[in-house]
């Protein structure tokens, strides 16, 4: 990979990789744009480490409470009330599918699952998702957006199933986990800091599972140290400023914003693809 390209890829993962949009998506259709060649999965994850110790930072007071209360709990039946070690839980069960699913399904998500007519066709119909969430849950859950006191294991059971979906390039992590919180009628903020917190067990654990492969040509474009070393360290710059900027944003705005972004650049790719200007896979 070219210095440049790396630069690129990993500003854009800080910009999306929390906002609704897929960061995997962009990076599919970006990398192959610009540069003319997939970057792969594989990239895709380690850099998303970067934008992952922003969220580790990001949280870290609240990461430490609830790890402190989760382990308090397990080792004392008393403390078990505690809502901290309840939510510990929820995000460990919650993260479960997409482990299982990742796993098994690493093949199909670094091939099939890239093409690019897909990520399109993607963009476009789960927009319409976010729409519907938007008119249909009534968000008046006494969830506490802070604290999420008030979560249930059926909410973390649910949004950890939609989180699966962001596996395919175009759905996006946080847009089908603040979905599903929405259709259970919680508060897009309590949805979207709940989503965040899901999402550490799983995108450190792809990051790592995936590093061997970032230096191997057969799973992708291939990046030196260095070059994955910085890409991490632009999208972790980029991507801390995201959350704090996308939580205030959705405490008074519509998702579907994002929906009609997502759209557009879904026709637009339809476009690039219909025409020979980029190739599907």
């Amino acid at each position: 990979m070219s210095w440049l390209q790396v630069v690129v890829l990993s500003v854009l993962q800080g910009l999306t990789e929390f906002l609704p949009v897929s960061s995997s998506g962009h990076l599919r259709i970006f990398s192959t744009w610009f540069f003319g060649e997939d970057a792969g999965a594989s990239f895709t994850a380690v850099v998303q480490l970067g934008t992952e110790a922003a969220v580790l930072v990001f949280f870290f007071k609240d990461i430490v409470r609830i790890l402190i209360a989760w382990i308090r709990g397990v080792f004392d039946s008393a403390r078990r009330d505690d809502p901290d070690y309840r939510l510990g839980w929820y995000v460990i069960i919650g993260s479960i599918p997409i482990a299982l699913i990742g796993f098994f399904g690493k093949d199909f998500i670094r091939d099939a699952a890239r093409n690019l007519w897909i990520t399109a066709i993607v963009l476009i119909a789960f927009s319409f998702v976010f729409l519907l969430a938007e008119k249909l849950g009534r968000q008046d859950r006494p969830v506490e957006p802070k604290s999420l006191e008030g979560l249930k294991m059926k909410d973390a059971v649910i949004m950890g199933l939609a989180q699966c979906l962001a596996l395919i390039p175009g759905v996006s992590r946080s847009g089908g986990t603040i979905s599903a919180g929405m259709f259970l009628n919680m508060s897009r903020e309590a949805a979207a800091r709940f989503s965040f917190l899901l999402a550490i067990p799983a995108v450190l654990a792809s990051g790592l599972f995936s590093l061997p492969d970032a230096f191997d040509p057969a799973a992708g474009q291939s990046a030196s140290g260095a070059q994955l070393l910085v890409g991490t360290l632009v999208a972790f710059a980029i991507g801390y400023a995201a959350i704090a900027w996308f939580l205030r944003f959705v405490e008074k705005h519509s998702l579907a914003w994002f929906a009609g972004y997502r759209i557009l650049l879904g026709l637009l790719v339809m476009g690039l693809l219909a025409t020979g200007t980029i190739p599907a896979n």
